[in-house]
């Protein structure tokens, strides 16, 4: 699948208040992600993508996880509904950037849940994590609606595994029948005709990668999944997303491609 488009919203200003479970690594630098930011739309804008930037609204200091706001198919495009309360108010600017770019925009109905975060395309197959998240009813919702556009989707329940906040903390698709997954990633039918490569212990973060285009953006710090990528001919783009590590946010979080 190649990307032409990526919905972006810059950390507000009350970034540091948002929700985060990653305490031990300290209190997010507002500026530094500001700056960590500005050289991520640079690097998709630099694998062909137009960039649409939402405005930050302080009212939402996790707005700048625009992934979990919506999913987007190529013959669809769905609303999310995320499961933590406080961001509920952060999809209609979502919404209304979707009108017009999309085929057909679809909404997740209560008592459904989806954190877009918990959702990875393969090609025509959709992988749907029920976590913390993403309630069952969520996933039904979600699959029903890709069903009816003529995709595939099977569920995956990561909440045993407390590691893993979303779907996509541990598991990136590459295209070419490839995946990244996290150490200990749960055994799941649909990828078991293609090739894993499981991340080591110590850089189970680099699972949150995002493949643009003819480019692999890696987190960096994380030399050895790097290499490996490289040896099986990709293209790969460093980042420095330290600062939104800390707020349990990783590559694949930034943004809404389509």
């Amino acid at each position: 699948m190649r990307f032409s488009r990526a919905i972006v919203c810059a950390p507000a200003p009350t970034f540091a208040n948002g929700l985060t479970s990653s305490a031990a690594l300290g209190r997010p630098d507002v500026e530094k992600a500001l700056e960590q930011h500005r050289q991520y739309c640079r690097a998709l804008g630099e694998c062909g993508l137009e960039i649409v930037a939402l405005p930050p609204d302080e009212r939402y200091p996790d707005g700048t996880f625009v992934e979990d706001t919506a999913v987007v198919a190529q013959r669809v495009a769905v609303v999310t509904r995320p499961g933590a309360e406080s961001r509920a108010g952060e999809v209609s600017a979502v919404a209304t950037a979707l009108r017009g770019l999309t085929p057909e925009l679809e909404r997740i109905e209560p008592p459904g849940t989806v954190d877009g975060g918990d959702v990875c395309q393969a090609e025509e197959h959709f992988l749907i994590g029920i976590s913390e998240r993403t309630n069952a009813a969520g996933a039904a919702q979600l699959t029903g609606i890709l069903v009816r556009h003529g995709y595939s989707a099977s569920t995956v329940d990561i909440r045993r595994d407390g590691k893993l906040l979303h779907l996509k903390s541990g598991i990136a698709y590459l295209g070419d029948r490839r995946f990244v997954l996290a150490p200990g990633f749960p055994r799941v039918e649909a990828l078991e005709d293609h090739m894993l490569l499981e991340v080591d212990a110590a850089e189970a973060y680099a699972a949150n990668c995002v493949r643009v285009n003819d480019a692999i953006l890696l987190p960096r710090g994380y030399p050895r999944i790097a290499e490996r990528l490289a040896d099986l001919g990709y293209t790969i783009r460093l980042l420095d997303v330290s600062e939104f590590q800390k707020m349990d946010g990783g590559l694949s979080c930034l943004s809404v491609r389509f």
